[in-house]
């Protein structure tokens, strides 16, 4: 299977148990990874036989920007659900880092990996 990727998109929302995070936006790290078949796009080289990845971050950026999650694995989740949302997408994996969060560590964070029949 072929994929599709969004490759450190960085957002600004609310995401933390700590009553700080709560209060301020902090810096989102996401990637994605979608999985589909571009053979159909790749042989008529027309858009709507593609996904679509601005559409695609522009929707993840959206949510990230404006959910207001505690943790980065319900964010995670959110995202991949709206991925799979996309009809072309058969499988995704979502990245979502928490830059600076933990002292010493350049980025914490969680992957998960959905498919569409989850």
């Amino acid at each position: 299977m072929d994929k599709v990727f969004i490759k450190d998109l960085l957002v600004r929302g609310i995401i933390g148990i700590r009553e700080w995070e709560r209060e301020k936006e902090q810096d989102i790290l996401i990637n994605v990874t979608a999985y589909t078949n571009t053979i159909p796009a790749a042989e008529s080289d027309d858009i709507n036989d593609c996904v679509d990845y601005s559409a695609l971050a522009k929707k993840i950026k959206k949510h990230a920007e404006t959910a207001k999650r505690m943790t980065v694995e319900a964010l995670a989740h959110d995202l991949a659900k709206i991925c799979l949302e996309t009809p072309l997408v058969r499988k995704v994996v979502v990245r979502v880092e928490k830059p600076g969060a933990v002292r010493f560590a350049k980025s914490v964070g969680v992957e998960v990996e959905r498919k569409r029949d989850e």
